[in-house]
């Protein structure tokens, strides 16, 4: 089927899926449970086939990483959901807004939600939002990212294996077909991606009026404050830098330090570095980078740093290069000296270029911070709970990690989300449950109907009333 083809057939497909819905009714808590059960089964029992055909689309990904970070944490968000189905499903009751009335929230299932998956965590990054539109009653399409084609390939058969598809369906094709897929009239879209993409997803989401969820990225900060210990920021830092070579959206961006820190800080990078990855061209725990033209970009912002004035510190390991064409994988690379002018402080880096800039007091820090957009996630490193309040309280991001890095984003019981240009919305546990939920007001009226004969003519002896209720 051609691109214009499948465009063409999308629209159907849409309304088919809403009509199977509206028909069906309501899903039972039963039912839920088997799609989210049918969804982890399809991620356990094909682990091994997945963990390949991602590996082979970056051209070398570590196994280790596909299975913590896309099938083991995918399993935890599905198997969360089915654990807490029942109380999510409770409808809120509210206290009676008068003698023997009642009154309730209760959560509605949306219809067919729409997903954009990213390249990055093909699995994590469709079946976490999954879990909370299957444990809401929806049925779900999957657009996943062409840059992945192997991976999208698998998922699209084995979802065919496990689903009806009616139920959960997998939408192949370039980005001319994201596009279009991005305008279908769902009833709910989530994008995981860039900024500048989110945009367009949004403008075209607009045009049936369907809301959308935005998982999308910026420029998160760390800043290590002067009591902080350096060689803790190092390497909790570097741990999560290094993790599929810093390819994911809550990726450390920068560093801001003490100017006195800087020379400690390098030099630890070089050491914790070289132990935990003695070589990395060889190494099958090294991820490569996804594509040429990523890999290229990437390149592109070192030189341009290096041109403005930037020093750089590979860290390498000793005898390897610190980069190379044939297996594009890149070395993690200090940025010191970086400046705002700089391609590598004005884009998200989404690779293990780490820019460290140099603070001479606390509060230069935070202003840096708060003049540049609200990012998905800040990080701070310091003992002193004073300090880690008074960062929380004059920095605004999606979340807030305190003396680590992205730690958040694998606990179910917090909402995962940006703010500003960072995206809208959240999910994860009971906040992908009502995202992906409406939330009805259900009230009865009392027997004697009293709030209604208020609204009732004439309003002589009600007007009276209700002034002497004000005047009280």
């Amino acid at each position: 089927m051609t691109p214009n083809e499948q465009i063409a057939a999308l629209p159907g497909l849409v309304s088919d899926m809403k009509q199977a819905w509206l028909k069906a009714g309501p899903a039972s808590p039963a039912l839920r449970r088997d799609r989210l059960e049918r969804a982890v089964r399809l991620l356990l029992d094909h682990r091994a086939e997945l963990i390949e055909a991602v590996s082979a689309d970056f051209g070398h990904r570590s196994g280790y990483q596909t299975l913590l970070a896309d099938v083991m944490s995918s399993v935890a968000a599905l198997r969360h959901a089915q654990t807490h189905l029942e109380d999510w499903m409770q409808p809120d009751v509210q206290a009676a807004p008068a003698p023997g009335m009642e009154a309730r929230v209760e959560y509605q299932a949306l219809g067919v939600v729409g997903i954009i998956s990213p390249w990055n965590f093909p699995l994590n990054l469709a079946f976490s939002p999954l879990s909370g539109v299957f444990a809401a009653g929806n049925r779900a399409l999957i657009k996943p990212s062409e840059l992945t084609p192997r991976t999208a390939e698998l998922l699209a058969k084995l979802v065919a294996q496990y689903f009806d598809p009616m139920e959960l369906g997998v939408v192949l094709g370039d980005a001319s077909v994201g596009a279009a897929f991005s305008g279908l009239p769902f009833d709910h879209l989530v994008f995981t991606g860039s900024t500048t993409v989110g945009r367009h997803v949004m403008r075209a989401a607009a045009e049936h009026l369907v809301p959308v969820t935005l998982e999308l990225g910026g420029k998160s900060p760390v800043m290590v404050d002067t009591d902080a210990d350096i060689a803790t920021a190092v390497e909790r830092t570097l741990a999560v830098k290094t993790f599929n070579v810093g390819q994911i959206c809550l990726a450390p961006d920068y560093v801001l330090l003490p100017e006195s820190a800087v020379e400690a800080f390098a030099n630890h990078a070089r050491r914790f570095v070289a132990s935990i990855f003695p070589g990395m061209q060889d190494n099958p725990d090294y991820t490569s980078i996804v594509s040429d033209r990523h890999y290229q970009r990437l390149l592109g912002l070192l030189e341009d740093a290096r041109a403005k004035g930037a020093t750089l510190v590979s860290l390498a390991p000793a005898g390897e290069p610190d980069s190379s064409d044939a297996t594009r994988k890149m070395a993690p690379v200090l940025v010191l000296g970086a400046r705002d002018d700089m391609k590598v402080m004005q884009e998200e880096i989404f690779g293990p270029i780490l820019p460290v800039l140099a603070y001479a007091d606390r509060q230069e820090a935070l202003d840096y911070i708060n003049s540049h957009p609200r990012p998905l996630a800040a990080y701070y490193f310091g003992p002193d709970a004073d300090r880690q309040q008074a960062f929380a309280r004059h920095t605004t991001s999606g979340a807030l990690v305190v003396n680590d890095i992205m730690t958040h984003a694998s606990i179910e019981s917090v909402p995962f989300g940006g703010v500003g240009p960072a995206g809208m919305g959240a999910y994860h546990g009971v906040y992908g449950f009502r995202r992906f939920s409406h939330a009805r007001a259900v009230v009865v009226q009392s027997p004697g109907g009293e709030s209604n004969l208020r609204l009732r003519a004439p309003y002589a002896a009600s007007q009276a009333r209700i002034e002497a209720m004000l005047g009280a």
